[in-house]
């Protein structure tokens, strides 16, 4: 049984940075594959970031040079940093695990486990 919590979210102003954290209860936290998603008020799930069990990772384009996906093979814990944030981030975050094949995806199909969510806010 894998179970995941996210962690975090709070309210920001634009520019501002926030760590979410995800933590990660069950056994081979190190073999799964990670990701972020965010969803907006009355949209979609979207990826915005995912790294496989070999530490590579990749970014949706709205968040390259500004968000970084990292783990904490130890504290069992994955991260991620939001720099420059701005109100078009507002969403409520996931953090999901899969079993881990090598494929860096923010393919939300992929991912076998998912957490509760946790709420950002940036207001301008």
């Amino acid at each position: 049984q894998v179970h995941l919590q996210a962690s975090g979210g709070c309210s920001v102003q634009a520019g501002g940075s926030l760590i979410l954290s995800c933590s990660v209860t069950g056994d081979f936290f190190s073999t799964f594959g990670y990701a972020w998603f965010l969803q907006p008020p009355w949209k979609e799930r979207e990826g915005v970031a995912a790294l496989n069990s070999g530490g590579e990772v990749t970014y949706a384009e709205s968040v390259k040079g500004r968000f970084t996906i990292s783990r904490d093979n130890i504290a069992n814990t994955l991260y991620l940093e939001m720099n420059n944030l701005k109100p078009e981030d507002t969403a409520m975050y996931y953090c999901a695990a899969r079993w881990d094949n090598g494929l860096m995806t923010l393919a939300d199909s992929e991912y076998n486990y998912w957490g509760q969510g946790t709420e950002v806010t940036v207001s301008s």
